[in-house]
């Protein structure tokens, strides 16, 4: 069977989304998702990332809660042609919910070319 979403450490591979706690306030949580913390991801219009999403599976519970997407349309596309703007948006994407539980974050990040990746961050 074909592996439809790929996993792989963050330092080693550009694809993978990067959890990161910003700020833990009560039960107020804010957290960064980049793709290409280590290493840059192409920001292309022929090679993008196309979106982040954001899961939050709390510890005890079967099923995991959509906490967002964010959505990344700029990739250098003008009517001039492919690359030709100046207008290129970064992956990089905050969410901030609240909850009272521990549980595991799961971070998804499309790849135009090369697919869907993931990455978990264990939040206590």
């Amino acid at each position: 069977m074909v592996e439809i979403v790929k996993t792989e450490d963050w330092k080693k591979e550009k694809h993978v989304p990067t959890i990161e706690i910003v700020e833990k306030r009560e039960n107020l949580i804010t957290v960064r998702v980049t793709v290409g913390k280590e290493i840059p991801h192409p920001n292309t219009t022929e090679h993008h990332i196309r979106y982040i999403d954001l899961f939050f599976l709390p510890e005890g519970e079967t099923f995991a809660y959509h906490i967002g997407r964010a959505e990344f349309s700029s990739h250098g596309e003008s009517t001039k042609g492919p690359n030709q703007s100046t207008i290129y948006t970064e992956p990089i994407a905050y969410f901030t919910f609240k909850s009272e539980k521990k549980g595991t974050l799961i971070a998804f990040s499309y790849c135009n070319i090369h697919g869907l990746w993931k990455s978990e961050f264990k939040l206590e």
